[in-house]
């Protein structure tokens, strides 16, 4: 099997992002704005989809995370990573939510001290406790995978990555037959979506060179039965067309989605995906008791998202990041040689 490249940025993966949180944008502008606010005016439609926009996400975690495993030597270097991608965006992000709700006297949307602090450390969800905004709740979940996917490069390895990920399918069969199953073990083993991240790490082995889709074949059509023996069928179709999706990208069968725009905006979705979902409720609701129309609200809303999202990308997310890590390899390299993961 030839060997692919796999470092860099892949376009095609960058504008699936920003497409996925175009869909975020439009699902909580128009459905989830009017399911917390029925008394506002509202844009006359319901966009559709919006529980399965976290499915693409979840899936491009798992073919992205090999990014980030197949070039690190220590279990420090994993967190080092995360940490510096995720959190500087998040805390100012979360900070400005918070912010904003308060002087806004948005009642509805805000949550009591302890939850506040529980924020500040990013494991609320692991709390039981409310996100600062709803959409943080996928924060929990990527969390635990980076965990899992932590635990199987330190102490079993990526080359026999697929039996692995059979196993985990056998747990999460076991959740199903076991409904008492403690939340934080769910929780923490993501068995309510591993076979989403699963998706996604068979598709980046094929990708990658590691693998053949011959060779992939047995293991996605387990991940899609244990999708099709436990949740409903618009899932299973989710999944299946997700399958169809990443094929399509290895296959090069999506350049088209090469537009800039969809490309800059996957550049800052994450810092867009942080900020946009309760700051655009309180722009919408101000716009409104200003006489505005909702539609007038909507495009006000987006656009606040989207400066917002760009600033933070630009002035925390990268330079932050960047930074963190900076500082990281200096550190690493004035320490003592870490020992080579079995990987």
């Amino acid at each position: 099997m030839g060997s692919r490249r796999t470092s860099g940025r892949l376009t095609e993966l960058d504008a699936l992002r920003g497409l996925g949180a175009l869909c975020v944008l439009a699902f909580h502008y128009s459905t989830r704005f009017h399911e917390l606010f029925p008394q506002a005016a509202h844009v006359p439609f319901s966009f559709l989809g919006g529980n399965y926009r976290v499915l693409l996400f979840f899936a491009i975690s798992g073919f992205a995370i090999f990014f980030t495993l197949d070039h690190i030597r220590t279990a420090g270097d994993f967190l080092v990573n995360r940490f510096a991608r995720l959190y500087p965006a998040y805390l100012v992000a979360m900070l400005l939510t918070l912010s904003i709700e308060y002087l806004a006297r948005m009642s509805q949307l805000l949550i009591g001290p302890a939850a506040i602090l529980a924020n500040v450390t990013m494991l609320q969800g692991f709390a039981f406790l409310p996100e600062v905004d709803g959409a943080y709740w996928t924060l929990t979940v990527e969390i635990a995978f980076y965990v899992c996917m932590l635990s199987l490069w330190k102490w079993a390895g990526l080359k026999k990555l697929e039996p692995m990920l059979l196993g985990w399918l056998a747990l999460r069969w076991l959740y199903a037959l076991w409904p008492g199953m403690p939340e934080r073990i769910v929780m923490l083993l993501v068995l309510r979506y591993v076979p989403f991240f699963i998706i996604g790490m068979l598709c980046y082995r094929v990708w990658s060179g590691q693998r053949s889709w011959r060779q992939q074949a047995p293991f996605a059509a387990l991940a899609l039965l244990s999708v099709a023996t436990i949740d409903s069928p618009d899932i299973m179709l989710a999944a299946v067309i997700l399958i169809g999706v990443f094929a399509a990208l290895i296959a090069g069968r999506l350049r088209f989605l090469r537009l800039r725009p969809l490309v800059w905006m996957g550049g800052i979705s994450y810092s867009f995906y942080l900020i946009h979902q309760h700051v655009g409720f309180v722009v919408m609701l101000k716009m409104a008791e200003a006489g505005y129309s909702p539609w007038a609200g909507f495009a006000a809303a987006f656009a606040v998202a989207l400066g917002l999202g760009t600033l933070i990308n630009r002035l925390v997310e990268r330079p932050a990041g960047e930074a963190i890590l900076a500082w990281w390899r200096r550190r690493r390299t004035a320490l003592p040689e870490a020992a080579v993961s079995p990987t």
